[in-house]
């Protein structure tokens, strides 16, 4: 988790991530990560068009968010 965290604020990679809050709810969200610190990260978050802050053991799942262009000839 942390590995892809660290890539993705080398990289500027923006990640789909499922993040349980503290009331317990789940939701699914896509971010680019900012600033990585021990306990939390921050990031921008496309949902609520603003940073936030997360906490690292709360974040279920990280995916990167892969691109494909397509040509029509």
């Amino acid at each position: 988790m942390r590995k892809t965290l660290v890539r993705s604020v080398s990289y500027g990679e923006v990640l789909d991530m499922m993040y349980m809050a503290k009331d317990g709810i789940v939701s699914k969200r896509r971010i680019k990560v900012i600033q990585l610190g021990e306990l939390s990260f921050r990031a921008y978050c496309y949902l609520r068009k603003t940073n936030r802050t997360f906490t690292i053991d709360n974040v279920l799942a990280l995916v990167p968010v892969v691109v494909k262009e397509s040509r029509v000839i």
